[in-house]
């Protein structure tokens, strides 16, 4: 048996108007964290307040899944934002995110960037620092949940911010520990039983093998399942009983 704990998240509400991605009410009733799309990648008014109304109802936690303002490319491509209008359009997104979470009853309780976004801010010192201080415009001392030893990170420590590791069950590593990009070939883990295996050794062991075969040891108190993955609710049951058989406690963060 194990005293692990571990969060469940899945990046929710990406859609737009008549079109929808994600099985947004399959996955509340699976996650503890719903990374809730604000409208720069998906997600439209009236998706972000039926997803936070039926977080709220389910106990869910809500965060904020900001992101460059790109939603035709689903926030994937890589964008060059002066910094202080980053720090604004990060903001942007929180505050309206930040009204139907309260109208569900709720709050938005952390931060995620999407994307481009987040793959940027592993590395990128300057953009980094924009999204922290996108974060306190918003005018709270958020969470932030992302890769661990990132640049976001160490950005969001200096500023006071709760920072939150998050580790990736269908998403190859490196042997630094960063996500292999998506445009190699390999770097997503489409095998359901591979997936399932990953979520439980990252909760209980801490540590993934790298795409090339090493082990590299990630220890994270969140465990992120694409919403927009083929079966994402039900892999993500899976994911879940397959944790609570090994003893892992399964519980938000935030």
């Amino acid at each position: 048996m194990s005293d692990a704990v571990i969060d469940l998240n899945a990046d929710l509400g990406e859609g737009f108007g008549r079109w929808s991605l994600t099985d947004d009410d399959g996955l509340l009733s699976v996650v503890t964290s719903a990374n809730v799309a604000c409208g720069f990648h998906a997600g439209d008014p009236t998706t972000m307040r039926r997803v936070c109304a039926t977080a709220a109802e389910r106990g869910v936690t809500i965060g904020a899944q900001v992101s460059y303002r790109d939603l035709a490319g689903f926030g994937r491509r890589p964008m060059d934002v002066p910094p202080e209008e980053l720090a604004d359009e990060i903001a942007y997104q929180i505050g309206a995110l930040e009204v139907f979470a309260r109208a569900g009853g709720a709050r938005v309780a952390y931060v995620k960037p999407h994307g481009a976004l987040y793959n940027r801010v592993v590395a990128d010192e300057e953009q980094a620092a924009a999204v922290v201080e996108g974060i306190r415009l918003a005018g709270s001392a958020l969470p932030v949940l992302g890769l661990p030893g990132s640049r976001l990170h160490a950005a969001a420590d200096k500023a006071g911010l709760p920072v939150v590791a998050e580790a990736f069950a269908d998403r190859a590593y490196t042997a630094e520990g960063t996500l292999v990009s998506r445009r190699l070939p390999g770097a997503v883990v489409s095998d359901p039983a591979a997936v399932i295996d990953r979520s439980v050794r990252l909760a209980v062991d801490g540590a993934v093998d790298a795409l090339d075969g090493r082990r590299v040891a990630v220890r994270a108190r969140s465990l992120c399942l694409h919403g927009d993955t083929p079966g994402a609710t039900q892999l993500a049951q899976a994911v879940r009983t397959k944790l609570e058989a090994a003893g892992v406690r399964v519980e938000g963060f935030a």
